[in-house]
């Protein structure tokens, strides 16, 4: 004997009922928004001929309505409990965004999982798409989960040759932005602090410091990047050893992330050096103990909340689209916050 089970009504279905988005539907329900009287009571009159019920209602999520985001640690160098507040700002614009066209999310985390694990259970999952933390993967694990015949949108990477979705801050615009800084303050000597971590982001922004420097008109000097671990013990060690070998010393430098540069400052305490008084230091990430640090680091906010909803968006499109949608690559600006690690150059 086999029982049809009706699906339950989503909030998308009465959107498309009423004739509005699903984002007006929404407010309605929440009694929020300026939104007409006539537009509410139509939403309203089809909840109640579509008999919708909430979400909260229900005795559990929908299952053929839940996205899924994979937190995957491939060596923890820079996805582990530094970046927690990172990686929870990722899920809160995802949260809010899946909440707000009817979906639930799941979080399900993996830690030194072979990446053909992690796709087989992307196989198996009973989901309609997923986001995808691709800040550990290389370019070759983002295409094998890729491969996996479900839509899904990779962000905290970026790879402009794949036809793959892709949601990542500008590292160009970005790294630019703390460079005109630096040169602002009189600097022409700048180095950077560098990561061999295998991060698609770190390579990124290493680039984008060497166009940056040539778009200002400043020569960088290869003597003045470094390569360190990513984590702050092994920047500091990384730092301290290359700072003992009589490396020379920029004026300024713009180190790959945070913990980068927390590490490299700690590192060229030891030496000796002043911060800001002999060198210069920025960061990138704004992480929450970027603003406590002594000196209070000069940093990068990237947008996480609005990266984490794009990705949302983005999966939504391909779930509602009609015929397939060619792959979508966003790159959504950060901004420079000038804080203590930084100050004019010296006449």
């Amino acid at each position: 004997m086999t029982t049809d089970a009706k699906k339950p009504v989503t909030l998308r279905q009465v959107a498309e009922q009423a004739g509005v988005s699903a984002a007006t539907a929404s407010l309605v329900l929440n009694g929020k928004g300026d939104i007409s009287e006539a537009t509410r009571k139509r939403v309203l009159s089809a909840m109640r001929q579509m008999k919708y019920k909430p979400r909260t209602d229900r005795s559990r999520p929908d299952a053929v309505n839940t996205l899924r985001f994979l937190k995957i640690a491939r060596h923890g160098h820079t996805v582990n409990r530094d970046h927690s507040h990172f990686i929870a700002d990722y899920i809160d614009g995802m949260s809010y965004e899946a909440t707000r066209r009817d979906y639930s999310l799941q979080v399900e985390s993996f830690e030194g999982t072979e990446v053909d694990r992690i796709a087989d259970t992307l196989r198996a999952g009973d989901v309609r798409g997923a986001v995808i933390l691709g800040t550990e993967l290389t370019k070759e694990e983002v295409q094998v989960l890729a491969r996996v015949p479900l839509p899904m949108v990779f962000i905290d990477t970026y790879h402009p040759q794949l036809d793959v979705s892709f949601v990542d801050m500008d590292n160009d615009q970005a790294v630019f932005a703390v460079l005109r800084h630096l040169a602002g303050q009189g600097f022409r000597r700048i180095g950077m602090v560098a990561s061999h971590t295998e991060v698609t982001n770190f390579a990124l922004r290493r680039s984008a410091f060497l166009r940056g420097m040539a778009a200002l008109g400043l020569a960088p000097d290869e003597a003045l990047i470094l390569s360190v671990d990513s984590t702050l013990e092994g920047a500091y060690q990384d730092g301290l050893r290359q700072l003992a070998e009589g490396r020379e010393v920029a004026e300024a430098y713009f180190c790959a992330n945070d913990m980068i540069a927390f590490g490299f400052m700690k590192a060229l305490r030891e030496r000796g050096l002043r911060i800001p008084d002999d060198v210069s230091i920025a960061g990138f990430d704004n992480l929450p103990m970027s603003a406590m640090s002594d000196p209070a680091l000069s940093t990068v906010e990237v947008p996480k909340r609005r990266i984490g909803a794009m990705a949302i968006r983005l999966l939504d499109d391909m779930l509602i689209a009609t015929r397939p949608e060619p792959a979508t690559k966003v790159l959504i600006s950060g901004e420079f916050v000038g804080r203590g690690s930084v100050r004019a150059a010296r006449p």
